[in-house]
């Protein structure tokens, strides 16, 4: 079964940053050519709204048969928000919890992005995840691209 990889646009942007360009190329590569879904959410498609447009036209290159869409709803609003009165991360990341939010909420495999502050952090990471484990979710691999690219 094809595993689904949410992203966030630090993933995107990845392509054109010196240190994480390798990985993030040989990720959306996987997503072309339908090795792994890709998962965005309507935040990562509203930031992407406010990022260069070479950063927009690598999204572009992904087919839509290989992305999966999900939305920002009340679930994952209330799971953000929980993040945030938890003190798992500061009420001026929002985004950062949605995100994470929505991967939880929609049980995808992983969550994958270049923030290590507030995302690829590892006591983060146990505190979203007792988060997510008392509010009745399974638990979210939360990695960099590195850790999940197929390199042979």
């Amino acid at each position: 079964m094809i595993q689904i990889y949410y992203i966030d646009t630090s993933v995107l942007g990845g392509v054109f940053d010196e240190e994480f360009s390798s990985y993030s190329s040989m990720l959306i590569e996987e997503f072309i050519l339908g090795n792994k879904i890709a998962a965005v959410s309507e935040v990562t498609l509203q930031e992407l709204e406010r990022a260069p447009k070479k950063v927009q036209n690598i999204y572009k290159e992904v087919s839509r048969k290989h992305i999966k869409i999900f939305r920002l709803d009340h679930a994952s609003k209330t799971l953000a928000n929980k993040y945030i009165n938890e003190k798992a991360i500061s009420p001026n990341f929002l985004l950062d919890a949605q995100h994470i939010a929505i991967a939880t909420v929609n049980k995808v495999d992983v969550l994958v992005s270049w923030n290590f502050k507030h995302i690829v952090n590892l006591r983060r990471i146990k505190l979203y995840n007792s988060i997510n484990l008392k509010n009745g979710y399974p638990l979210l691999e939360i990695r960099s691209p590195r850790e999940v690219v197929e390199n042979e």
